[in-house]
């Protein structure tokens, strides 16, 4: 008898991103030289774990697929500090993961900041502990355990903030961090939550479920227990799988766009590398707008920070000219026009 269906879909999906990771990092073998001395290692890939139903789920999935594979599989638990006991928690987690077998593991602690708000900063200050831990060990790929109905909040979220296509695209399947474009994973992106928390109740798994997620104080704790059972009563059910399928629709055109983008940032500037107005007049607005955020952030601005209505209004520069004065931009940058050139710069 086969595992639980839950479980079975779970080892699934792992195990297809695992194969990608192993296809993406194989070299050609040379027999001539193909001694045990002188073998690459293992690829390390770990898992970030927060002792969840969805990451606990992902944790036990890599533990059971990774071996079969030749894969070394390691874990990483971060501590934000933001409730009392958390460093107990997350050494409790710590414990788990080495319980499944998971070697290297590991509880980082982390201190979360102010900017962009309590959940932008938890995320800036857990990513930036999993890219540098990944750097630590060597790991080739590190394993987040975001579900499809993370999808469908995080399109909800773009939608209610007005922005962009590449916002409405939500998360990639695959996405990176500082020099590893490829870094991060995420395996469950075609799973619902349910099917993780239903393998983590068959296998008995402990789970533990993070009060903020219920905290009404919290945006996305609203949205997934106000605004998605709202919106799932007045449409009928389905409304999840909808969203993340517009998140693979607008991902695709956002592709597309920023390809042929990337294609004309060469083609409007001139001999001297500035940008020409008429030139970028004659772009179709979503590309336009597309080579003037390259340009801003290539200039110092913050990905981070530079907003619609920033682009927006360098965008205006090109196509409603009345003589303004400089955009002041984040990160110390002004946009002005000069001459019928564009110049994006530090102020």
């Amino acid at each position: 008898m086969g595992p639980h269906p839950a479980v079975a879909a779970i080892r699934l999906a792992v195990r297809r991103v695992l194969h990608d990771i192993l296809n993406e990092h194989a070299t050609p073998s040379d027999d001539s030289s193909d001694s045990p001395h002188e073998r690459p290692p293992s690829p390390l890939v770990l898992v970030a774990c927060s002792g969840g139903a969805d990451s606990m789920g992902l944790a036990s999935a890599l533990a059971f697929e990774a071996p079969k594979l030749g894969i070394r599989a390691g874990g990483v638990t971060v501590d934000h500090g933001l409730q009392p006991g958390s460093d107990l928690r997350a050494e409790e987690v710590a414990l788990r993961l080495r319980q499944l077998g998971l070697d290297p593991v590991e509880s980082v602690a982390v201190t979360v900041g102010r900017e962009g708000g309590p959940e932008a900063a938890a995320r800036d200050a857990r990513y930036a502990a999993l890219d540098a831990a990944a750097e630590r060990h060597g790991a080739t790929a590190v394993l987040l355990g975001h579900t499809r109905d993370d999808q469908a909040e995080t399109v909800l979220l773009g939608l209610a903030r007005g922005s962009g296509i590449r916002s409405l695209s939500g998360m990639a399947a695959v996405s990176g961090g500082p020099g590893a474009d490829r870094r991060y994973r995420r395996p469950f992106l075609q799973l619902d939550r349910q099917t993780a928390r239903k393998a983590c109740m068959v296998q008995s798994l402990p789970v533990w479920d993070d009060p903020h997620n219920a905290d009404p104080a919290y945006t996305r704790s609203r949205l997934r227990h106000e605004g998605l059972p709202a919106l799932e009563k007045a449409l009928g059910k389905g409304v999840v799988e909808a969203l993340a399928r517009t998140a693979q629709l607008s991902r695709d055109d956002a592709d597309a766009l920023d390809a042929w983008a990337s294609q004309a940032a060469t083609a409007v500037r001139d001999a001297a590398g500035l940008l020409e107005c008429a030139k970028l007049y004659a772009l179709p607005p979503a590309v336009r707008r597309r080579v003037l955020r390259r340009a801003a952030i290539e200039a110092g601005a913050p990905a981070g920070s530079l907003f619609a209505r920033h682009i927006e209004e360098v965008d205006r520069l090109i196509t409603g000219w009345r003589g303004q004065g400089a955009i002041n931009l984040p990160g110390k940058v002004v946009a002005q026009r000069q001459g019928g050139r564009l110049v994006i710069r530090q102020g």
